[in-house]
């Protein structure tokens, strides 16, 4: 996910300004109208208004979605820690319950990071009108290195 390597030092709006790019160079992501609103190492805020065209039959936000917002901000959550360009290697969803609201918000933080992963977490809740906040999905997964990464790149000697 990261465009900056693992010692470089950036400022928090670079890291906010540099994810919204990455998330707006995603088709999906723009075609959905998701917004992100929160990035540092480690964490991240993705948000989402519930349009009539992303709910189901019966007026909730439909489990794609939900699962799409858990994922996304898992892996901002862990390619901001992990500072490489990254891919969900797994993840798990917990619907607690639906999604009814104006507003998906997905919130995900990185719980460990190794040298080639991050294990995260994600809370995504509903937004009322009033402006309440309703807990509807609990996720878990592990974002990965991608094989290219600069991390897991070794230098070779140099060829005479």
């Amino acid at each position: 996910m990261s465009g900056f390597g693992p010692d470089q030092e950036v400022s928090p709006e670079a890291v906010l300004e540099y994810g919204r790019s990455v998330l707006a160079a995603q088709p999906f992501s723009v075609l959905i109208g998701a917004e992100l609103h929160a990035l540092a190492p480690g964490h991240a805020e993705l948000q989402l208004p519930l349009t009539a065209q992303l709910k189901q039959q019966h007026g909730f936000a439909h489990g794609g979605i939900v699962s799409y917002m858990a994922d996304n901000a898992l892996t901002f959550a862990g390619g901001s820690a992990l500072r490489v360009p990254v891919v969900t290697s797994e993840f798990k969803i917990n619907y607690v319950r639906p999604a009814i609201g104006q507003r998906l918000i997905a919130r995900a933080r990185a719980v460990h990071t190794g040298s080639s992963q991050a294990v995260c977490t994600c809370e995504v809740v509903a937004v009322a009108d009033d402006g309440t906040e309703k807990l509807c999905a609990l996720a878990q997964g592990t974002i990965a290195t991608l094989p290219d990464s600069p991390k897991k790149k070794t230098s070779s000697p140099a060829k005479s």
